[in-house]
């Protein structure tokens, strides 16, 4: 064995590590998104939507969530969207439903559904 081989291999085990990361970024964007449009589904039901304005309020939710790491974003548009249409909806609430969503988000995802 060469130092050709040794390369080859470490090359080769690097590749695999990127992959991984790569393949495991993309599981927490896509569970990310599910949990947000579920979030936003819920919200929904606060605002009285329902059917195809409740999904594409939905929408609206998962895109807010591109605009800047972790859940900020998505917290300040519901809280906006809430205070909005005077729905009396705490912090503590939204808070709690961007925790609970997530288990069920990834058990979706892992599911297919």
């Amino acid at each position: 064995m060469g130092e050709d081989t040794d390369m080859t291999t470490f090359d080769d085990r690097e590749d695999r590590f990127e992959n991984e990361f790569v393949h495991n970024a993309e599981i927490r964007f896509k569970v990310r998104a599910r949990r947000d449009k579920l979030i936003g589904l819920w919200a929904a039901g606060k605002l009285g939507l329902d059917g195809t304005e409740a999904e594409d309020y939905a929408a609206t939710v998962v895109l807010a969530d591109i605009e800047e790491p972790g859940d900020e974003d998505v917290f300040r548009k519901l809280r906006a969207d809430l205070d909005g249409a005077r729905k009396p909806v705490s912090d503590e609430e939204i808070r709690g439903q961007l925790a609970d969503l997530l288990p069920i988000a990834k058990a979706q995802f892992r599911a297919g559904t």
